[in-house]
């Protein structure tokens, strides 16, 4: 409890417990080892634990704690499922964690109009599921089976946003709690609007930082009538990269588009036992009607032949599609284990399409220089790739060139026209960037507008400005 003993006073920590322990009984946590799991785990930003836990289930529960901790000046952090990679979950002046796991409900499914509400603790697979039977999907996929309130915090995107676009597109509207306890509701569930600012994609992306969501409504789409996926390999990244840009430049509508190296393909490999070629690699999905998809299919397989790339393998029965996504989706995991006692650093950059195969390809010249192990894989159709940094953490010297690897990534991605993070949001790991990202004048605007909501600061303080 020391770091809010020093910011707000003990009297204050214990006064605020006190009221929170009255409201919600068991249901706020003090013991260590439940707090400690509610701080930073899945990146090297050190772990900064909450002092309180609470897991509120409903609107009025988050209203109800965000009262008492205001009244006290405590720090409130939301937590989803705790994938954020940059330590956006982290209490770094201690405070209140709101975890939003129990707040699950699919509230309203609007088959008509193409748009669901939902609590924040829902994940993509929980909406998906229930979905199914309607004939519609989310479609925003990063991966990871996070919670829809965390994805829209972070403004998160994945493997399908070459076609469906991010969180910033999928979100029509939510509902937000201030930092004065006030419910404030970002827009309607009409498709589009000219009315007044745009507070939806404000609170998008803010981590946060501005209020806690306690609903959301998305748009939906309907399930296509062909899924087509395959593999394609390549002889190098350029050309692996430069067939990805070519059928998005040519129009193609390829839905999902990702590149693997082929440190990568090897780490899948041994964990989902694909047995592909262990050379750069490209996993793609089409959307659409039988004659379309068969037709987007036969154009990328073109297009790849000219770059070398081949023989294509397709996957049409639902049950091999779901085997290579699966194997995609483990590629945290398959990365973690592929260098045993190892820590993994993920970061992500983006850059403009036509700027991708020379950012990838310096990246990979950049880790064989820095030898250190650095498996890639990139979201390639929108211009997004990763580098999962495995560290024996034990190795000073390897740790430092882990960390100015990192930096040099989001420093070239910036020097190409890009940015420090497509998806994984500042959090506290890449503060440092957003001046050189936005300048100064930018980032001003952004503390202003933090400040004019969150005048005490307590809405998840010390993320991203």
């Amino acid at each position: 409890m020391e770091a809010v003993r020093a910011r707000h006073g003990a009297a204050d920590l214990e006064q605020t417990v006190s009221e929170l322990a009255a409201a919600f009984g068991n249901r706020l946590v003090t013991s260590r080892a439940v707090r400690e799991q509610h701080a930073n785990t899945v990146t090297w930003v050190a772990a900064e634990p909450p002092d309180a836990v609470v897991y509120p289930q409903s609107t009025e529960d988050v209203q109800r704690a965000v009262r008492i901790c205001a009244r006290h000046r405590a720090p409130i952090i939301p937590f989803g499922m705790g994938t954020s990679f940059e330590g956006s979950v982290n209490a770094p002046f201690g405070g209140v964690c709101l975890d939003f796991k129990d707040m699950n409900r699919i509230l309203a499914v609007h088959t008509e109009d193409l748009d669901c509400v939902i609590e924040p603790g829902v994940t993509r697979k929980q909406l998906n599921a229930h979905l199914r039977d309607q004939g519609l999907f989310f479609p925003v996929d990063p991966g990871a089976d996070a919670s829809l309130g965390g994805m829209a915090s972070t403004r998160a995107s994945g493997t399908n946003t070459v076609r469906y676009g991010t969180m910033k597109d999928n979100v029509l509207a939510m509902k937000v709690l201030l930092p004065n306890g006030e419910l404030m509701s970002t827009s309607r569930r009409a498709r589009k609007s000219s009315a007044g600012y745009d507070l939806t994609r404000l609170i998008i992306g803010a981590e946060g930082t501005l209020g806690i969501i306690t609903e959301l409504t998305l748009k939906l789409h309907g399930i296509p009538e062909a899924i087509s996926a395959g593999v394609c390999p390549f002889p190098s990244i350029k050309s692996a990269c430069d067939a990805a840009i070519t059928a998005i430049q040519s129009g193609i509508p390829v839905a999902r588009v990702e590149l693997l190296d082929e440190v990568q393909v090897r780490a899948c490999n041994a964990d989902a036992k694909l047995g592909l070629p262990e050379t750069p690699m490209l996993f793609l999905e089409f959307h659409g009607s039988d004659a379309g998809v068969a037709e987007q299919s036969e154009r990328f397989g073109d297009i790849a032949r000219e770059l070398g790339g081949g023989p294509f393998e397709w996957a049409t029965k639902s049950e091999d599609r779901t085997r290579l996504w699966e194997a995609r989706h483990h590629a945290f995991w398959a990365a973690r284990s592929f260098r045993p006692g190892a820590n993994i650093v993920v970061t992500d950059v983006c850059v403009p399409i036509s700027r991708l195969a020379e950012c990838v390809t310096e990246t990979k010249r950049d880790i064989e220089q820095s030898s250190i192990v650095a498996p890639i894989l990139g979201h390639v159709g929108d211009g997004n790739f990763h580098a999962f940094v495995l560290v024996m953490m034990d190795d000073a010297d390897e740790v430092a060139r882990a960390k100015a690897f990192i930096e040099r990534v989001a420093e070239r991605a910036l020097a190409m026209e890009g940015t420090c993070t497509g998806e994984h949001g500042i959090g506290e790991g890449k503060k440092h960037f957003l001046v050189p990202e936005h300048g100064s004048a930018a980032v001003e605007i952004m503390r202003a507008i933090k400040h004019a909501i969150d005048q005490n600061g307590i809405m998840n303080p010390g993320k991203i400005v």
